[in-house]
């Protein structure tokens, strides 16, 4: 059977990366951060924060070329700054408003029903709003490796007929269940190489990540944003790190780097024309 990149049209031994963007619609300083790391960076694709409070302005500001997903998203991790499910679900919601912070909350109260519904209307109001949606990827990793929750990924990704962002840096033994082949068995294309770990400083996982490129396609992601004083009062310390990401993904350390390990810049677009085909 031909590799995934091999699919897409190149030979076996290309490293093809996808360089994405998490939290577009997160605030104006991610907005602004995300869209400079796509139109003057090495930024390829973002995923858009439905729920959020500035979703609709991202949606508003799209270019028709950008390569944008949906980040699917049932947490509001920020004690200040909150935001809510869409469908008003009462499963979903925390007892100070909005989402809950935490993954253990969310995995204690949400019921699967409830998750579809919410993650469905967010497919369907980016799409309202006209996006031309090229992937899912779970904000914070919520139901990717939850098998109640992931039942609920896959179907979305059948439906929608959407690629997926998986982790490969977590087996099936460690997870409790087989989630990569669950979702090649249903069809559902994902990149082969994806650590989902994120860290303040975004620059050493990035540069390590580009050192050690393997053939196939490798999605390596990071969360830029603009410095305000908005995004650093509701955001704290982890404001340090995006804005970081944002002078990395435009930095021309980060394109030499690229360059020099030979990767092949693409987009979540391309594995959607594959899956779609």
């Amino acid at each position: 059977m031909s590799s995934l990149v091999e699919r897409l049209g190149y030979t076996a031994d290309t490293k093809a990366v996808i360089l994405s963007c998490d939290d577009l619609g997160a605030s104006h300083a991610s907005n602004e951060g995300v869209f400079r790391a796509l139109h003057d960076g090495s930024a390829t694709c973002a995923s858009l924060m439905v729920p959020a409070a500035w979703a609709c302005h991202a949606a508003n500001n799209t270019r028709a070329d950008d390569d944008i997903g949906v980040h699917l998203t049932l947490n509001s991790e920020h004690s200040c700054y909150r935001w809510g499910p869409v469908t008003h679900s009462p499963s979903l919601q925390s007892g100070e408003g909005g989402f809950p912070r935490t993954l253990a909350d969310l995995w204690e109260h949400a019921d699967p029903a409830e998750v579809l519904r919410e993650l469905r209307a967010q497919v369907e109001r980016a799409m309202v709003w006209g996006v031309d949606v090229t992937h899912l990827a779970p904000h914070l990793s919520a139901i990717t490796l939850r098998p109640e929750f992931f039942d609920v990924y896959l179907e979305l990704a059948y439906e929608y007929t959407l690629p997926i962002r998986l982790p490969s840096t977590i087996s099936a033994e460690q997870a409790g269940f087989p989630f990569r082949k669950l979702a090649a068995e249903e069809g559902v294309i994902f990149p082969d190489h994806f650590d989902h770990d994120w860290r303040a400083d975004s620059s050493t996982r990035v540069f390590d990540a580009i050192a050690t490129l393997e053939a196939g396609v490798t999605e390596i992601h990071v969360q830029p944003a603009i410095d305000t004083p908005e995004v650093r009062a509701f955001a704290g310390d982890a404001a340090d790190g995006w804005i970081a990401d944002l002078e990395l993904v435009t930095s021309d350390e980060l394109r030499q780097r690229l360059d020099d390990a030979g990767a092949v810049m693409i987009g979540f677009r391309a594995l959607r024309d594959l899956m779609r085909s």
